[in-house]
């Protein structure tokens, strides 16, 4: 996106690439690795991490053709316009939406993992209190303006 294209839609770059980077890295890892892989472990043992990494490899590959799309077509909506734009009005819709859907199914099974989490460390403080302190600070965090994270 060039600097002509942010001044038109009224959007302006506030990131810089090591936030873009640390973001993606937190996202990548996520609760979920480490609240699953336990589990995971003890029923299959070591060939989990086979399939970790077959898995991550597939993963990479997808994202990489995602950041060349970026690179060679910037938008400044979603990667769900790179679907509208090459398969058409319906895939961008569903993918839009899909991906939607999941991030609130994500956002609702990390805060759950993090109170059980707490709960392990502090038993004697309820589940609920722990998952309703990390929604509301996460919802103060994305109160703030972007500048906050540098």
């Amino acid at each position: 996106m060039n600097s002509d294209a942010a001044t038109q839609d009224g959007l302006k770059r506030g990131l810089t690439a090591r936030h873009i980077r640390f973001i993606a890295l937190g996202s990548a890892i996520g609760t979920g690795l480490f609240y699953g892989s336990a589990e995971a472990i003890k029923r299959a043992g070591p060939s989990v991490l086979l399939a970790y990494l077959i898995g991550g490899i597939a993963v990479y590959l997808v994202l990489r053709a995602l950041g060349e799309m970026a690179v060679r077509n910037p938008v400044s909506g979603s990667f769900s316009e790179y679907a509208n734009k090459h398969l058409g009005p319906l895939a961008g819709f569903m993918t839009g939406w899909t991906y939607t859907f999941e991030m609130v199914i994500v956002c609702l099974a990390d805060v759950t993992a993090f109170g059980l989490y707490m709960q392990f460390w502090f038993p004697d403080v309820p589940r609920w209190i722990w998952v309703l302190a990390v929604v509301f600070f996460i919802g103060a965090i994305n109160l703030l303006s972007v500048k906050v994270f540098g």
